[in-house]
């Protein structure tokens, strides 16, 4: 999760197990809107077999039920925007066998991240399980969007490419408030420090540059980071501090 960051430099921000593993969260985003309601990301899903869970420790669930869980109808999801197609993003997209877990919703997604996934690097494509998509595609349920666009009033997808390419951030705002699903640009709170990329990153560099520019904006405009992975902290603001990004504080969800 930290690339070439030394260790003794991120443990003290996420302290690791016995198995040198740290918390991560597959925290998703709902924005119900007046006609539509749409669901950011749909976490890992439960199609992982032991030997994975064992290695992942996952507390493998499918969106749906967390939903209910948080008391909110399944049904009323009418749009999923997929941030990118690694299993721990879309793998709650499609059950074990195939069917979607929405099936009244459109699925969103970057073309170029789809023609990615569906012939991945060698870096990377241990990331990406054919059954998390394919079946969403051949179903034609799969839109595919072509850089930066508006997919509703107040939600648009932003492609950033340091991660894998074409993964889109989704900012939603209201005329008053800005949050920005930061995804794996930002995946922790430790992240915010510029140089810290992940290993995943098939283009660090490129990481570094994207947030810059989306971590920078949000500091300058006050906007709101929602982060997916932290295990503690959902949402923030950030300021630019005297050497790096920092935290300015927590704000609840």
């Amino acid at each position: 999760m930290f690339g070439i960051v030394p260790r003794p430099l991120w443990e003290k921000q996420v302290p690791p197990d016995a198995q040198h593993r740290i918390p991560l969260s597959l925290r998703l985003l709902l924005i119900e809107g007046p006609d539509r309601t749409f669901l950011v990301d749909t976490g890992i899903g439960d199609k992982f077999d032991a030997k994975a869970n064992r290695i992942y420790d996952v507390d493998a669930r499918l969106p749906d039920a967390a939903l209910r869980a948080a008391g909110f109808d399944p049904a009323a999801v009418t749009d999923v925007i997929l941030t990118h197609l690694h299993f721990d993003h879309g793998g709650g997209s499609t059950r074990a066998d195939g069917t979607a877990v929405f099936p009244g919703a459109r699925y969103h997604v970057q073309r170029r991240q789809l023609e990615w996934a569906r012939s991945p690097s060698m870096k990377d494509r241990g990331s990406y399980r054919d059954l998390d998509f394919m079946p969403l595609l051949e179903e034609g349920r799969l839109e595919q969007a072509d850089g930066r666009c508006a997919l509703a009033d107040g939600i648009e997808v932003l492609p950033v490419d340091g991660h894998t390419p074409a993964m889109q951030l989704v900012k939603v705002g209201d005329g008053t408030t800005t949050v920005l699903y930061v995804a794996d640009l930002v995946p922790t709170r430790a992240h915010l420090r510029t140089p810290w990329v992940m290993g995943y990153d098939n283009e660090p560099l490129k990481t570094v540059k994207e947030k810059t520019l989306w971590v920078g904006k949000a500091a300058e405009e006050g906007w709101i980071l929602f982060l997916e992975h932290d295990a503690g902290t959902a949402a923030l603001r950030v300021r630019a501090g005297e050497k790096d990004f920092e935290p300015l504080e927590e704000v609840a969800f």
